[in-house]
């Protein structure tokens, strides 16, 4: 359990790192274009910066799934959404951004949130998996997800608001992967399950999910669109790990009410990280880019 929560700590500060490397990367790119999926694709990895956040993610993405099969769902993705006090570190000194007093705030929040969480953590015992609970959070979560990119591609939606619905579903569709992946963890059969349609769900969220993150990253302001699909995917996929795989909340009336506020504090610290300005050179930089595309 306890080794399982200290790798998600590893593949919570990789995830994040690598989203700073996408961003930065997806802003020099083409913008991704939904008719033409192998062409976006092939432009974002053109980016040196954006195929250096590409490996870094897969290797956070391993890291991800062995904290899986050692650790309770829920748990595993509150402490990723609590990366986010990586993100705000390395945002600001690394990569230009700076943070006023409300984001240091939800930092604090986040990371007294990880403390208790840790504190109040318990042995995970044999777990079972409710197949019709796994279906109706699988079908629903992705199918929310698809809506909202679909929502996203109207025309009276603005560039802020696109980026915004975006984000959120590249981070339900996220979750949905970490649910089927925690299934896949504990399945038998044949090649350990993953001949099973738990994986096809988890590549086709993944696909979907790769573009929704990308354009969201390109349009909207950075910091923000990591926070907001950081969220996203906990709650999903919190929700799954409750549902689905009958994850306690705690142990006893102090327990309970323990990890039910260390949750909250993660998730809402992570909701009230609004996006730090851009620096002045980045934006100079931003412009001269534009200008010449132009």
């Amino acid at each position: 359990m306890i080794l399982g929560l200290g790798i998600a700590v590893v593949s919570a500060l990789g995830t994040n790192v690598s989203g700073l490397f996408k961003a930065r990367g997806a802003g020099l790119a083409q913008p991704v274009r939904v008719r033409h999926p192998l062409r976006s694709a092939a432009g974002l990895f053109r980016s040196r910066w954006f195929a250096i956040g590409w490996i870094l993610a897969l290797v956070a993405w391993g890291f991800h799934v062995e904290a899986l099969s050692l650790a309770p769902l829920s748990s595993v993705q509150a402490i990723l959404s609590g990366g986010l006090v990586f993100l705000a570190v390395l945002a600001e000194r690394f990569f230009g951004f700076h943070l006023g007093r409300r984001q240091w705030a939800a930092v604090m929040i986040t990371a007294v949130g990880l403390v208790v969480l840790g504190l109040t953590a318990k042995a995970e015992g044999p777990q079972r998996a409710s197949l019709a609970a796994l279906i109706a959070v699988e079908a629903g979560i992705l199918a929310l997800g698809v809506a909202l990119v679909r929502i996203s591609t109207r025309r009276d939606v603005d560039h802020r608001r696109e980026a915004l619905l975006l984000a959120i579903a590249a981070g339900v569709l996220f979750g949905v992967s970490d649910v089927a992946i925690k299934y896949l963890t504990h399945a038998h059969g044949p090649m350990l399950g993953l001949l099973s349609p738990w994986t096809l769900t988890a590549l086709i969220s993944f696909v979907i999910s790769f573009y929704a993150s990308a354009r969201s990253l390109q349009i909207g302001a950075t910091v923000e669109v990591i926070a907001i699909t950081s969220v996203a995917a906990s709650l999903a996929a919190i929700l799954g790990g409750v549902l689905v795989f009958g994850e306690p909340i705690g142990s006893g009336p102090v327990g309970i009410t323990a990890r039910v506020v260390a949750f909250c504090l993660v998730i809402v610290g992570a909701a009230f990280m609004p996006a730090p300005v851009r620096a002045i050179a980045d934006r100079r930089a931003q412009a001269v880019l534009a200008g010449a595309e132009g």
